[in-house]
């Protein structure tokens, strides 16, 4: 599951993305070649990546995710390829950290903005989920750490 949302107020952010419009089921297929590209684009500017790669939704439809892959930077990054220069936004949000597999990620967002509504929250549309801890950290998906954060409306 995940740990007791708190809210916080953001700074903005800026960041190195590539955006994708893609049907859910292309979703698994998109994100490896693009998180690679991403890297190795930062990585050759020296200027990240400054925190762990996340995915930031603007919408959320059931059959089709409009996203972007990113890194915080520690400069703007210069476009390459897909790459171009991005930025999380600031104000205020409510954020969780998700435990385990990726195969649980719906789920727990789902327990997530069941907390939001019986906190009388409410939601901006977009939200954004950082990889903290992954496959490439622990071969035990019980050690995989996601964290949700969500902007919330004034």
């Amino acid at each position: 599951m995940h740990d007791t949302p708190h809210l916080l107020t953001l700074a903005a952010q800026t960041t190195a993305v590539i955006r994708l419009r893609v049907p859910r089921a292309e979703i698994q297929a998109v994100m490896g070649p693009g998180i690679a590209e991403l890297l190795a684009a930062v990585t050759s500017q020296g200027i990240g990546p400054a925190g762990p790669l996340f995915s930031h939704h603007f919408r959320m439809d059931p059959g089709f995710f409009d996203f972007e892959i990113g890194v915080p930077v520690r400069a703007p990054v210069t476009p390459v390829g897909r790459v171009q220069a991005g930025a999380l936004p600031g104000g205020q949000a409510a954020r969780t950290v998700y435990r385990g597999s990726y195969e649980g990620l719906g789920a727990a967002w789902g327990a997530f903005e069941s907390w939001l509504r019986a906190h009388g929250h409410t939601p901006a549309p977009e939200l954004w989920e950082s990889y903290v801890a992954g496959p490439e950290s622990s071969a035990n998906p019980a050690d995989w750490q996601t964290e949700f954060t969500r902007p919330l409306l004034a």
